[in-house]
């Protein structure tokens, strides 16, 4: 469209009235149409797809030899164009988006009060469970009830889940108030929402502390541990009960593995490292012999005899040493989660 807005008004042919950009830009547009072409008018800002609407509505018609000069004339502009830039800090930004630091791109977002372009739903539909409860939690009732229309039915009810329920109640009746609300109104919600998000510092670190506090103690040997959530739980008792569901150690294999999971477990871990885990796990915790005897059960017969055997050939197994095979064990896990392969099962599923 800016193409076309840039092109001279040419000499009409004979004694014709002089087209105007705009009229000329209409004349292509139709043109275009006209042959089947998917025009992308949307991309365009509001006001000139509302000027190019009542130009098409008020144009009648024009003659071939007055349509072949625009063409023509058209053609030409476009293939003297030999580098075309974004026009604004919008497209630039789009157009640089991955390619400069994050931080930047939001600070200059911020700067020249650009929003980020897309549709706003998608990104709030791409919120995690938590992020989405925290601005369900800020805004109105009936704002919450089009947040939950608009968003895949399975994360909706995940966060309906952990709203109080009094909130989640009124919100699911308000449901059934929205049959009215307009696209528009929706439209702007979203945009709201979006900028709301987008008004939100950037944080440093992705996972929360539970998760991130977890994961090295994951790594810590049991009696470590085990001090440090004890000293924990008298400083913070609600962020240690956090922090504890966060763990996943060889003890907890049984309340978060599934056990159709468990085949995939021993393909990717060697069996002398399992031998190794199982054998000290079994002189270890009441927690950690139950870990044992759920892999047993779930992975193949003769596989399981095998271990055994090899596990109690071992004899007592040192702590340093059955620590590092336990660990091995549960890394693996964690390698299979992070790409998707296998989930494991939350402590509030149960």
């Amino acid at each position: 469209m800016s193409a076309l807005a840039a092109l001279p008004a040419p000499s009409a042919p004979g004694g014709k009235p002089r087209l105007s950009r705009k009229a000329k830009a209409a004349i292509i547009v139709q043109f275009l149409l006209n042959e089947g072409a998917d025009v992308p008018l949307a991309a365009l800002p509001d006001e000139y797809q509302a000027e190019l609407t009542m130009l098409l509505g008020n144009m009648r018609y024009v003659d071939r030899e007055t349509l072949n000069a625009v063409v023509e004339e058209f053609s030409n502009e476009l293939e003297s164009v030999g580098l075309a830039f974004p026009g604004d800090m919008a497209g630039a930004l789009n157009a640089l988006d991955g390619k400069i630091n994050p931080h930047t791109a939001m600070r200059l977002r911020k700067e020249a009060g650009v929003r980020q372009t897309g549709d706003p739903w998608a990104r709030i539909n791409a919120l995690d469970v938590d992020q989405i409860k925290t601005l369900v939690m800020s805004e109105s009732i009936e704002i919450a009830a089009v947040m939950m229309s608009k968003i895949a039915v399975g994360k909706a009810a995940q966060v309906l889940a952990k709203l109080p329920g009094d909130k989640a109640r009124r919100i699911s009746y308000a449901v059934s108030m929205t049959t009215g609300v307009t696209p528009d109104a929706v439209d702007r919600i979203g945009l709201s929402l979006a900028a709301q998000i987008d008004a939100e510092p950037p944080k440093a670190f992705k996972a929360r502390p539970d998760e991130r506090l977890g994961a090295i103690l994951n790594y810590s040997n049991t009696a470590v541990r085990e001090e440090l959530l004890q000293n924990l739980e008298q400083e913070d008792a609600a962020f240690a009960e956090a922090v504890r569901k966060a763990i996943f150690t060889f003890a907890n294999i049984p309340e978060r593995l599934n056990p159709m999971d468990v085949p995939k477990i021993t393909r990717d871990v060697p069996p002398d490292t399992m031998a190794l885990a199982l054998a000290a796990a079994n002189q270890g915790t009441p927690e950690e012999m139950k870990a044992v005897e759920f892999l047993y059960a779930n992975m193949s017969k003769r596989l399981g005899e095998n271990l055994r055997e090899e596990a109690s050939g071992l004899g007592e197994v040192k702590a340093k040493v059955g620590e590092k095979a336990m660990a091995a064990v549960v890394s693996a896990i964690r390698d299979l989660v992070s790409v998707g392969e296998i989930e494991l099962v939350t402590p509030d599923e149960e």
